[in-house]
């Protein structure tokens, strides 16, 4: 306890920190309190049967990526998820396009161009998005819209002010990456998700404590410890890395010796962290927005299977999409060519496999290898809710047994806290461990 007190007065002495921490605490704030402003016109009073088709299925998954915004018909009712898909979208064409794939050798002006692109898309995909979730409002909570309201001239403004309500939140992920500590918009996700842990976790435990056959207190134990288990190895999966070992050969400058020493590049297991689930359930949310969302509980065949969270064929694609995506994403962000390239000049070989192709042959091998397991392990955890929710387990609480929602929570964490410890360590205070320096999604501490 003493150790964590004088951590936290560490923290609040670096005033650069500080006024990190607070600046992104409050872009939080604005973000929690702009999912509760309703859209005009709105009843907030009358949204019972929104709130209930959000409860269950995989309209609670869309409601819990927005905090609540999604039931709440709130002004950032989308939230983040329009911009993701665009994102997916981008990232597929820098592989399979000619231009795209220049912009990206172009460096940065490359990347604000793209960037550029990418926030075109989202308001693309929000002019599709907010009417369908607007006509979905009507159906399902027609009372709550004021009756002298014209339909055309609402559909028409609230189609704006859903739109702007994304856009703005994306600022607010921006300007938390460039002001705040961070990554923005995976902390904005983070904030939705764990806005819904409380109610979650509380009717969890009405439920087991007072519904006959639910198992009592003793049921609810038992799914608490193993909610610690899977979040041990969620950790374990953003952390893990294979070390390959790279010998610098000596270098003499003058009358001085240089190199010689060994290091380690730390391969990871899941380079592509969370963005493969992500990928995936944006994805997955697609039939969604076709079928239009009033149409979900409804929906017949291929579609109702495609749009039933907790069935066989929707984790089945589930899965097998998080594992492509997982090579696919590995491959475009560890380039074992570059790797090998920067080894070799730098005058550092892998023992054993020469420099150059081989090295890069080796490196990627090693990719190949690991990538394989993570993927698997990658899929299961995404899955896993299906699973908590066949033994009983509460929809809403099920969702933090595994999934996006889990490892989102877990990268985001680790990659937050692996931000202030940099500021601490290198203002020349401890760590936030006695055991060593905390590792996030975006690699491990040793040199390259």
């Amino acid at each position: 306890m003493r150790k964590a007190i004088e951590t936290l007065k560490n923290i609040w002495n670096i005033e650069d920190l500080r006024q990190r921490i607070l600046i992104t605490i409050l872009f939080a704030a604005i973000y929690r309190f702009g999912s509760f402003v309703v859209l005009p016109g709105i009843n907030p009073g009358m949204l019972t049967q929104l709130h209930k088709q959000t409860s269950e299925g995989l309209l609670a998954l869309l409601n819990m990526f927005s905090g609540g915004a999604f039931s709440n018909a709130s002004v950032f009712a989308l939230g983040v998820m329009p911009y993701i898909s665009a994102s997916i979208v981008i990232q597929l064409l820098a592989i399979a396009v000619p231009y795209f794939q220049k912009l990206q050798r172009e460096g940065e002006s490359g990347r604000i161009k793209i960037n550029q692109y990418t926030r075109y898309l989202t308001i693309a995909i929000l002019l599709f998005q907010a009417p369908s979730y607007l006509i979905n409002l009507k159906t399902q909570a027609g009372q709550a819209l004021n009756p002298s309201l014209n339909w055309t001239l609402f559909m028409v403004t609230s189609t704006i002010i859903l739109a702007a309500g994304s856009m703005f939140i994306l600022w607010l992920g921006e300007r938390i990456t460039d002001k705040g500590i961070g990554n923005g918009i995976s902390l904005i996700i983070m904030i939705g998700i764990i806005a819904r842990l409380p109610k979650a976790f509380g009717q969890e435990v009405v439920s087991r404590t007072t519904e006959t056959g639910a198992g009592g207190l003793v049921m609810f134990i038992f799914e608490i410890a193993f909610l610690l288990i899977v979040i041990a190895g969620a950790i374990l999966l953003v952390q893990g890395t294979r070390k390959v070992p790279v010998q610098y050969a000596k270098r003499i400058v003058g009358n001085k010796q240089y190199g010689g020493a060994r290091q380690y590049i730390p391969l990871k297991v899941n380079a592509a962290n969370v963005m493969p689930i992500i990928f995936a359930q944006a994805i997955m949310f697609i039939p969604v927005a076709i079928i239009g969302y009033s149409n979900v509980a409804s929906a017949s065949g291929v579609a109702r299977a495609l749009t039933n969270h907790t069935g066989f064929w929707y984790n089945f694609i589930f899965a097998v999409m998080i594992i492509l995506f997982t090579y696919f994403y590995t491959a475009i962000t560890i380039n074992p060519n570059q790797m090998a390239e920067d080894m070799k000049r730098n005058n550092g070989f892998i023992p054993g496999i020469k420099p150059g192709k081989k090295t890069a042959e080796y490196i990627d091998e090693i990719m190949s290898r690991i990538t394989l397991p993570g993927s698997l392990f990658l899929a299961i955890v995404a899955i896993m809710p299906a699973f908590a929710g066949l033994f009983g387990v509460k929809a809403e609480f099920a969702q933090f047994f595994g999934g996006t929602s889990l490892l989102i929570l877990v990268g985001v964490v680790l990659d937050t806290l692996q931000q202030v410890e940099s500021h601490l360590l290198m203002r020349h205070y401890d760590g936030l461990l006695k055991s060593g320096r905390i590792k996030g999604r975006t690699g491990s501490v040793a040199a390259y």
